[in-house]
């Protein structure tokens, strides 16, 4: 079954996480991706951000790390060395089959090569360009690098994320990163809309600072509306009370009281129904200013309880409650599954014949997502693109 985007072409010059997030996203959804590689070293840097790696058929390590693998199906690797002449020349004739050309090179890296955005919607008009990067194309900080964890730094996220008393934290993985891509994303998709409608290509800007700052949602809109500095609370939330993860006396679990109608069932369960009734609690705002005697009061009485127990209390009550899974939990769940969250892509000269990554999440009832690739060894499709790729448009 053909993709939402088949028989689009992707010309794929980045690296790392935002733009491979991207471009194996658009790679799911049919896109013909072909992703760029520096023959000088060896490819994507994240081919040796290992172990772990897919082991080969002869039990060796390849250049599959799993980094790598979590943001690279759906992709030709093709080897080319755009530092010299023939490779700018090999890459402006890609391009020129090609819908989209997606960077994440410093801002003006490219210019010296004749492979900048500028130079190419000048060649090709319609061509849809776009440019990941640390801090954007403009501003004083735009020849800055970019990393996920400075974006994260940068955009405030680490000064949210954390306990009270302890130092600021970044998130678990690299969301700065695939936040970016998913931007770039959503811009990718408008841009050859337009580009559709009226023949028009464009440049597109989108930096990994900018999209973390944009998720600041609730709490950078709270910031700006009180001018207030928001506290780190652990796993608290900022807005509603009770809503963070507590301690049972075999795990954890999470309860996310939305409501007043939730907090009066969620105290039912408790025992403590006469709290809902309290005005220091009988109310969210209530609730927020009294935060911290009112966990006070709560806290022990969950840390009494089994995790299995008050799961299932406040699942009857229609409390929002769930478990913190770690991910063999997470990955040996029927939910998983249920949902395809596992993708396994045949891979003839792994130890398996197989990799295993993480699913995507689209569920498309007419256009499914396809996993027709799994992530390339470096360099293995050079040949067949640049002598035998045929004319885009």
């Amino acid at each position: 079954m053909a993709g939402a985007l088949d028989g689009l072409r992707i010309l794929d010059l980045t690296r790392i996480l935002a733009g491979p997030t991207c471009t194996q996203l658009l790679g799911d959804l049919g896109a013909e991706v072909l992703k760029i590689e520096n023959p000088g070293t060896g490819g994507d840097d994240t081919r040796s951000w290992g172990p772990p790696f897919a082991e080969g058929s002869d039990g060796e390590p390849t250049d599959l790390s799993a980094y790598f693998m979590c943001a690279n199906r759906n992709k030709l690797s093709v080897a080319v060395d755009i530092a010299t002449p023939e490779g700018q020349d090999a890459i402006r004739a890609l391009a020129a089959e090609c819908d989209v050309v997606i960077e994440n090179f410093k801002p003006g890296g490219l210019a010296k090569y004749g492979l900048d955005a500028a130079t190419m919607l000048e060649n090709d008009p319609g061509l849809v360009y776009c440019s990941i990067s640390g801090f954007g194309q403009t501003g004083p900080n735009a020849s800055k690098p970019g990393y996920d964890l400075m974006a994260q730094g940068f955009g405030g996220m680490m000064s949210l994320t954390g306990v009270p008393d302890g130092e600021p934290m970044k998130v678990g993985v690299g969301i700065a990163d695939v936040m970016c891509g998913m931007y770039a994303t959503i811009g990718i998709l408008a841009a050859l809309r337009h580009r559709d409608k009226t023949g028009e290509g464009q440049h597109i800007d989108v930096a990994l600072v900018d999209s973390q700052i944009a998720w600041l949602i609730n709490e950078g809109v709270n910031h700006l509306t009180t001018g207030e500095l928001p506290k780190r609370r652990g796993n608290g939330h900022p807005n509603i009370v009770p809503y963070q993860v507590f301690a049972t006396n075999d795990g954890h679990v999470i309860a996310a009281v939305g409501n007043d109608s939730q907090f009066r069932r969620f105290c039912e369960f408790l025992d403590v129904a006469h709290l809902a009734d309290y005005p220091l609690y009988a109310t969210n705002p209530a609730r927020i200013e009294n935060r911290d005697s009112l966990l006070a009061k709560i806290i022990p009485l969950l840390a009494a309880l089994p995790m299995d127990d008050v799961i299932a209390g406040l699942e009857e009550r229609k409390v929002p409650v769930g478990p913190v899974q770690t991910l063999d939990q997470v990955f040996g769940s029927d939910q998983v599954k249920a949902r395809d969250m596992i993708a396994t892509i045949p891979c003839e000269d792994t130890k398996d014949g197989e990799v295993r990554v993480i699913g995507n999440p689209l569920k498309l009832s007419k256009t499914p997502v396809t996993y027709r690739r799994p992530p390339p060894h470096f360099g293995q499709d050079t040949e067949h693109v640049l002598g035998e790729i045929q004319p885009k448009r």
